[in-house]
């Protein structure tokens, strides 16, 4: 996967299939917090809220990864049992992407953890 400076350069290098599931993902997250900026960090696509990194998102050959906060996972962990975790990312693939409804419920939780001021 090519280097790039933007999150479109970023997903016009990834599989049709998972560029899609990533700019759902890049979509509802920008609808959630309107004034979301974008950016490339740590060499994959990331969202901002308020300076902070809000969301990361990346694709790899065998699954896509979301980064929400480790504060998040940790509070949906039994939401997210049927997902592969670490302290940072989910794991989810094309075949089982994560619903809507969850991706909208880690944002949210780590927007309110941002604007509480957690570090």
């Amino acid at each position: 996967m090519s280097e790039t400076a933007t999150i479109d350069g970023y997903l016009a290098s990834v599989d049709s299939a998972c560029r899609a599931e990533l700019q759902r993902i890049r979509v509802l997250v920008a609808e959630l917090v309107p004034g979301v900026e974008e950016s490339i960090s740590y060499r994959m696509p990331t969202l901002t809220y308020k300076g902070r990194a809000l969301v990361y998102f990346t694709a790899s050959k065998r699954h896509m990864s979301l980064y929400p906060s480790s504060w998040a996972i940790e509070e949906f962990a039994d939401r997210l049992a049927d997902y592969p975790t670490s302290a940072h990312a989910i794991r989810f693939t094309v075949e089982q992407p994560l619903p809507t409804e969850l991706i909208e419920d880690l944002v949210r939780f780590h927007v309110r953890q941002i604007d509480a001021g957690r570090q």
